[in-house]
Order: structure tokens, then C-alpha cells, then sequence
């Protein structure tokens, strides 16, 4: 008789019992969300990866916990609403006709196709984030700058696909019309965005021919810093002074590109000054022991000049030239630290010192 009643029973020409339906659709959904996106994450976790780590899990489920709560409240939502109508007295237009109906549908559609996506992304990121941690284990370093230009095709792709569901399910566009449209205006759109497709094929020349790689040192006309990524565009430059540059690839290709992290050693060249009060055996006895001082240095090699070469204008230059036997930049600087700070005992110990900017006045009587 219960039943009877709710059936009978009407508003807004819709039932008790479908009121009823739809208020438990919504608490059931409430109550089940928490476990569904439990079970759907760690489903599609134990699919991608054999990992047991709650730790790497939860990273897992953070990543993708707002695109599922979003998808399963669209479903709830969806099957919610399915147990009731809009009253026939409202007169709204059907679905197929311009109105709140034709409106609510495509909105729905729409943010309902957005989710998956969303998802699909997450999945997408997650996974490139799995193969850049065993690409990292590697000695080889193609495979760290690959991974990400991989994971952005793909993503793209993703991207393009979700918007042909749009557009073929959501304003019923007829993709195979417009993919021949795409075509005839293809000249056209690669006209006028020619610089982009430069910088496309530029780093596709970057990964086919390798000039350099994730983590290479190089320098491209002012900018030296250490590569951080690969895009379609351009490519990131970490600089010494931790600013992230992004140069076209396209200029990355054409200009004159110095890969710092394949030299084998690295060159210190530079002038030590001495006062012109030197005298000639004190600047042969400093040459002498800074040349010991540098070929007996563990991180250079034996190759080094040290001659005095010029006779400047306020001082007497000694030609001072080696190589730190590493390509790591850190090594560099720590080994010409080291012997700048031998090279002004040495100075010192010899009764020199050195000269610096000045001039001397003669004044006749």
C-alpha cells in the first residue's frame, strides 16, 4: 500500500517513488564514492605498475582523486536525474531543438567527456613519470629527454581525440567534413605558423641527431647553462645563476652551439700580474714552481704553460694556461680555486706581489 502511494502520489508530475529513487541514487552514491575511487585507482595502479608502496599509491591517488570524484559525480548525477522529468507544463523544448534541455544535455556531455580526459591525463603524466625514474638508473641520457617529449605527444593526441568525441557527440560535427577541411586549409595554417613548425622540426633534429642531451652543459650565444628539458617549442636552460631559459629549438639547431658536457678536459687561461719592483730571478723562480704546482695538481694534466709574456702597462704578465682533467663544472672551479690560492703563496713566498692599475708621475724640476 506504501508503494501504491508513493506511485500515486505526484509532484510537479513526477511521483513519490520516483522522488524516492532519486534522493537514494544520491545518498547510495554518497556513501559508495570513497570505495569507488579507492577500488578504480588502485585497479588502475596495480595495472600500470607492480609496485606495492602505499607511499608511491598515494601519490598515485592524489594525482587523479578530483578528475574520479568529478566522473563519479557526473554518473550519480546522471542516474539520479534519469528517475525524473521536467513537467510537461514547463512546455520545454526537446532535446534536439534549442532550449534548457538541449543546453543542460550538451553541458553535461561536455563536462562528463572533460573528466575522462582529465583522468586519461593524469594516467598519461603518471606513467612518463614511471619511465623517467628508470630512465634516470640509465647511463644513457637519450632515454631522459625522450620520455618527456613522448609523454607531451601523447598527451597532445589525447587532447585532439577529446576534442573529435566533442565535436562529433556534443555539436554533432561531422569530423569527416572537417578533417577535409583541415586538409584543403592545411597550407594555409602551416603559413602562418611557420616559426612554430621550425621550432617543431628543430627538435626533432635535436633528438635524431644529438647534439647534445638532458643534462649536457652547453652554450648557445650568451646563455651557458645545464639542459633541463626538450620540448616541441624550445628547449630549458638552467644558467649557473638558477634562471630557467627557454631557447627556440630552431635556434638551438642553426646557431653555433658550444656542448660543454663532452669535453673530455676543460681549458683555465688567464694573465698573473706582477709589479714591475719583480726582479728577473724571482720571476723565474715563481714560474718554475707554479708549472710544479699545477702538473702536480691530482685533477690537471701535464699539458700546462706557464711563460712570461708580456710587459704591460702597470705590470709584468706571466701566461698562465692548463687543463682540469674533468667536464664537470663543480671540479672546474674547485681545482682553480685551489691553485689561485697557491699561486699567492708562491707570489708571497718570492717577496712579489701583484700589480694593479696605476700610474707613475714624473715631475722636472
Amino acid at each position: 500500500m506504501n508503494i501504491d502511494y508513493l506511485k500515486n502520489t505526484t509532484f510537479f508530475e513526477n511521483s513519490l517513488l520516483d522522488f524516492t529513487y532519486f534522493v537514494l541514487i544520491l545518498i547510495i552514491g554518497l556513501l559508495l564514492k570513497r570505495l569507488f575511487i579507492n577500488y578504480i585507482s588502485k585497479s588502475i595502479f596495480n595495472y600500470l605498475t607492480k609496485d606495492s608502496n602505499d607511499e608511491n599509491f598515494s601519490d598515485f591517488k592524489n594525482d587523479t582523486i578530483k578528475p574520479l570524484n568529478l566522473f563519479f559525480n557526473l554518473s550519480v548525477l546522471f542516474l539520479a536525474f534519469s528517475q525524473i522529468n521536467f513537467p510537461s507544463s514547463w512546455e520545454l523544448a526537446e532535446k534536439n531543438k534549442f532550449g534548457l534541455k538541449l543546453f543542460i544535455d550538451k553541458a553535461f556531455s561536455l563536462i562528463y567527456i572533460f573528466s575522462i580526459l582529465k583522468v586519461i591525463l593524469k594516467i598519461i603524466s603518471y606513467v612518463g613519470s614511471l619511465l623517467l625514474k628508470k630512465a634516470s638508473k640509465t647511463e644513457n641520457k637519450m632515454d631522459d629527454q625522450l620520455i618527456p617529449f613522448a609523454v607531451e605527444i601523447i598527451k597532445i593526441l589525447a587532447i585532439i581525440f577529446g576534442l573529435f568525441i566533442v565535436l562529433s557527440n556534443v555539436f554533432n560535427v561531422n569530423i569527416t567534413a572537417l578533417a577535409t577541411g583541415l586538409g584543403i586549409g592545411g597550407i594555409a595554417i602551416a603559413m602562418a605558423s611557420k616559426e612554430s613548425l621550425e621550432n617543431l622540426l628543430g627538435s626533432f633534429t635535436i633528438f635524431f641527431d644529438q647534439p647534445f642531451t638532458v643534462g649536457d652543459i652547453v652554450t648557445v650565444g650568451n646563455i651557458t647553462g645545464s639542459v633541463e628539458k626538450v620540448g616541441f617549442r624550445s628547449t630549458r636552460i638552467r644558467t649557473f645563476d638558477k634562471s630557467l631559459v627557454s631557447v627556440p629549438n630552431k635556434k638551438m639547431v642553426d646557431a653555433e652551439l658550444d656542448n660543454l658536457g663532452k669535453r673530455n678536459v676543460r681549458r683555465v687561461k688567464f694573465y698573473l700580474g706582477l709589479t714591475y719592483d719583480t726582479q728577473i730571478d724571482q720571476i723565474k723562480k715563481i714560474v718554475s714552481e707554479i708549472e710544479i704546482l699545477i702538473k702536480s695538481h691530482k685533477l690537471t694534466t701535464d699539458n700546462c704553460m706557464v711563460k712570461f709574456q708580456e710587459f704591460g702597462a702597470s705590470s709584468l704578465d706571466i701566461l698562465i694556461v692548463y687543463f682540469v682533467n674533468s667536464p664537470n663544472w663543480e671540479d672546474l672551479t674547485n681545482v682553480k680555486q685551489e691553485i689561485n690560492f697557491e699561486i699567492m703563496n708562491i707570489v708571497k713566498s718570492n717577496n712579489s706581489d701583484f700589480a694593479f692599475p696605476s700610474t707613475t708621475v714624473y715631475l722636472e724640476k
